[in-house]
């Protein structure tokens, strides 16, 4: 498993949609690069509104 920040996969556990580290979300304002740890605490899953308490890592 790939755990060096900004190379890791995030998948919400509720739908399924995956924050890659390296793709960032630029349509949110989070650069290509970003940390799971450097997004905001109040970010939620684009697809379906989870927190981010309800991502797990994925390996990749």
């Amino acid at each position: 498993m790939n755990d060096t920040p900004g190379k890791r996969a995030w998948m919400c556990l509720l739908c399924g949609w995956v924050y890659y580290e390296t793709l960032g979300l630029p349509e949110e304002g989070i650069p290509p690069g970003t940390p799971w740890e450097n997004i905001p605490d109040t970010w939620q899953c684009p697809t379906c509104g989870a927190t981010k308490e309800d991502f797990v890592m994925e390996e990749l």
